[in-house]
C-alpha cells in the first residue's frame, strides 16, 4: 500500500528564528526535512501533492516541490543547508575534511579556485570553534572526535551563507558536555549571522532551550504548534501532554510514565 509517511504538515520559519520539531521515532520529522531539502529517494519516496515556499536571497519565492531537480541545486547547498544526524555517516572516509569542505565551495561557487576554496574552508572551520584549523582541514573523518565530526557538518552547511539551516538531530551521538556545545554554538552563529532554523529532536529538554516555537508530530501530522511557554506549560493535545509526562524528573520519585501501545501503521493509520 501507500505509506503517507508526512500527511498535511503545514509551518512557518520566520527569518531569524528557530522552530523545533518534536514526536518520537518515525513520527516523520527527518522525512519533513528530506522534503524540504527534496533529497527523498525516488520512486519509493515522493512528494505527490502540497508547497514548499522559500524566499530566497533575491526577494523571490519559488515552490520548492515544483521545481525541476535540474534547478533544485541553486537552493539545496546554496542557501538551504543541512546538518545530519551522524557526522560519521555523513562524512567521506576515504577524504579528508579539506577535500570534502573545498567541494561545497566549487560546486556553488562558480569559478572558485583551490586557494580560494581552501581559504573558505579553513575560515569555516575557525568559525565553528576549531581551534587548529589546517591539521583538521588535512585529518580524515576517522581522525576526529564525534564533537569535532560535527563541528566540521557545520561548517560545511555554513560555507556558502544559507538563509535556513535544518539541524536534523545534531547531537544525538554526542555525550551531554559536547552536546551543549554543540548547541550553544548554533544558538551563537544563528544571532550573528540572521539564521532561520528547523531543530528537529525528540529530546525535549534540547528543544526549550534552542526554539522560539515548537511544533509536535504525532503520526506524521503535527497535532500542536506554539511558542515554548504553551507547548511545555499550557499543552492542549493529549499526546503532546502524554510525551511531557514521560519525561523523567529528578525532583520526585513518581514512576515515570510510559505511553501505552504502539504508534499507528502509516499503511492503515
Amino acid at each position: 500500500g501507500v505509506v503517507k509517511a508526512v500527511n498535511g504538515v503545514s509551518f512557518e520559519i520566520p527569518a531569524g528564528t528557530t522552530v523545533g520539531v518534536v514526536g518520537e521515532s518515525g513520527c516523520g520529522k527527518s522525512v519533513t526535512s528530506m522534503s524540504v531539502m527534496r533529497l527523498l529517494q525516488g520512486p519509493t519516496g515522493q512528494i505527490v501533492d502540497g508547497h514548499i515556499r522559500f524566499r530566497s536571497n533575491d526577494g523571490k519565492v519559488y515552490d520548492i516541490a515544483e521545481m525541476p531537480m535540474s534547478e533544485i541545486h541553486r537552493i539545496r547547498g546554496n542557501q538551504i543547508s543541512m546538518i545530519f544526524q551522524e557526522p560519521m555517516t555523513s562524512l567521506n572516509p576515504v577524504f579528508t575534511i579539506g577535500e570534502q569542505l573545498d567541494e561545497v565551495v566549487f560546486i556553488h561557487t562558480p569559478g572558485a579556485t583551490k586557494e580560494m576554496a581552501k581559504a573558505r574552508s579553513l575560515e569555516m572551520l575557525e568559525l565553528v570553534g576549531i581551534a587548529a584549523p589546517e591539521r583538521v582541514y588535512n585529518s580524515y573523518p576517522h581522525e576526529l572526535s564525534g564533537g569535532m565530526r560535527q563541528r566540521v557538518m557545520i561548517s560545511m552547511a555554513l560555507a556558502c551563507d544559507p538563509r535556513l539551516i535544518i539541524a536534523d538531530e545534531p547531537t544525538t551521538a554526542l555525550d551531554v558536555t559536547i552536546q551543549a556545545q554543540i548547541l550553544e554554538l548554533i544558538n551563537k552563529l544563528k544571532r550573528e549571522r540572521n539564521l532561520s532554523i528547523i531543530f528537529i529532536t525528540h529530546d525535549l529538554g534540547v528543544v526549550a532551550n534552542m526554539a522560539d516555537r515548537i511544533a509536535v508530530m504525532y503520526a506524521g501530522k503535527i497535532v500542536e504548534i506554539g511558542t515554548a511557554n504553551d507547548i511545555f506549560y499550557d499543552p492542549k493535545h493529549p499526546y503532546t501532554w502524554a510525551l511531557l509526562s514521560s519525561m523523567p524528573d529528578l525532583d520526585t520519585e513518581e514512576r515515570l510514565e510510559a505511553i501505552p501501545g504502539t504508534p499507528p501503521n502509516m499503511i492503515y493509520p
